[in-house]
């Protein structure tokens, strides 16, 4: 697929996204030059968009969780470095 312009990408884009999804190279020029490729996400979980799942599937390890007390004398000891 040749480069389309902004504008035309802007009244195509419906169709440049189904390009891309069948596997199409989609790009998207700006005064000629091209600028950015559109591409297909192949893996379908980063798609969702669904913030739960994705903080399911990669919990915050242990050594990271710290209680709010913690964080707290944490915040307090790097407030005191300031004065």
């Amino acid at each position: 697929m040749q480069p389309v312009n902004v504008l035309d990408a802007r009244n195509q884009l419906s169709q440049l996204i189904a390009a891309a999804g069948n596997g199409e190279d989609v790009v998207i020029a700006k005064r000629g030059r091209p600028v950015v490729r559109i591409v297909a996400i192949r893996d379908a979980s980063h798609a969702s968009g669904d913030a739960a799942l994705w903080l399911t599937n990669n919990p915050v390890p242990a050594r990271s969780a710290r209680s709010t007390a913690e964080l707290d004398a944490q915040i307090a000891g790097e407030r005191e470095g300031w004065e």
